[in-house]
């Protein structure tokens, strides 16, 4: 079978805006959106933290955790001010706040810095169940406010190029989609294998796949089974998998979890040819992806040029701010209804897994 390399047409061409913002809003000669950043987490401390502050979008004018000490750690290595989280909440020196805390306090201190006044980018997932997500959504449409989770492989050109040769018709009709996030054991003191902090795989790594899928085959998917891996001790989800379909008919799998070698990766499979993306979620911002297309007489690869996905979602969502705010964006309700649709699928695999206990 003869493989192919091709350079991607124009309609598969890398832009510089994040994904679902296709508004051309000019930021240049706007003063940046400030930030106050609400936990002093190992991720937000090793790669938003950094981005924020090299990004001429956005400031970093404060750090508020749930340790005084790790607090002032943060400030002093970012070069901003130490703070509680309560009173950095009341500053008039921020217009937006970033959360890296715990899952279990997302949607507390989501919908605190809302009744605050301040426009919210949250770690995912944004809270741990729908209920919890229909409420800060709710609150952030009554005041006016962007709320956004911090999806960044969302912000990644090469899910515009997957799109297009959808478009284009290169797969045919679709008959399934194919996703996993998986990763090798954590630390054990790791805040994901505490379920009062809203660990467990699911929350964790299989919000990846089942967002790539929702992005893909677009909102109505049902859950149609799962199953999960729990610990014995306490119930906890360390990995599983869960079977979905589209209102068209589109079958869906995803799988997940933190006990394997790790993977990251979708492919979308119709009736002409199969598409697979090699680094789906996390591709480093000097990584160039190539997309595989297979055809029963050859395999064609599209080679994209990098892209930066966490710089693009701060950028994207400085934008929103600037522009106005979530009214002044018709694309915030987009995201705001999809934060909710993929805690409906979460609170729907939960509902349906089948659970294996091991002693984990």
């Amino acid at each position: 079978m003869p493989t192919r390399r091709s350079t991607p047409p124009q309609s598969l061409s890398a832009h510089s805006g994040p994904v679902p913002d296709r508004e051309a809003v000019d930021t240049a000669a706007a003063r940046p959106v400030r930030f106050g950043a609400l936990g002093t987490s190992s991720f937000g401390g090793r790669r938003v933290l950094p981005a924020m502050t090299a990004c001429p979008q956005t400031e970093l004018v404060a750090v508020g955790g749930r340790s005084p000490e790790r607090s002032q750690r943060f400030a002093d290595r970012f070069g901003c001010a130490g703070s509680s989280m309560a009173a950095l909440l009341e500053r008039d020196d921020i217009d937006a706040v970033y959360i890296s805390l715990p899952p279990s306090l997302h949607g507390e201190w989501a919908a605190r810095a809302l009744h605050a006044g301040k426009h919210v980018l949250v770690e995912k997932p944004i809270a741990t169940t729908a209920a919890e997500a229909r409420a800060v959504v709710r609150l952030a449409e009554d005041r006016d406010l962007v709320l956004r989770e911090n999806f960044m492989f969302l912000h990644h050109p090469q899910h515009d190029a997957v799109a297009a040769l959808i478009a284009e018709g290169r797969l045919g009709g679709l008959r399934s989609f194919r996703g996993a996030f998986c990763f090798p054991p954590l630390p054990t003191e790791d805040i994901r294998y505490v379920p009062g902090l809203g660990g467990g795989a699911l929350l964790d790594a299989g919000v990846y796949p089942l967002r790539a899928a929702a992005m893909l085959l677009g909102p109505g998917l049902r859950v149609a089974g799962a199953t999960a891996r729990v610990r014995q001790s306490d119930g906890l989800d360390l990995s599983g998998q869960a079977l979905l379909v589209s209102p068209s008919g589109v079958l869906a799998s995803v799988e997940f979890g933190f006990e394997h070698a790790y993977g990251s990766s979708y492919s979308l499979w119709g009736e002409g040819a199969k598409l697979t993306v090699g680094r789906a979620f996390t591709p480093p911002a000097a990584y160039q992806p190539v997309l595989v297309l297979e055809e029963q007489d050859h395999v064609e690869k599209f080679t994209l040029p990098a892209a930066d996905q966490l710089t693009a979602s701060l950028a994207g969502f400085a934008a929103a701010v600037t522009a106005g705010g979530a009214a002044a964006s018709p694309r915030e309700a987009r995201w705001r209804q999809d934060a909710v649709a993929m805690m409906e699928l979460v609170d729907a695999v939960r509902a349906q897994a089948v659970r294996v206990t091991v002693e984990g």
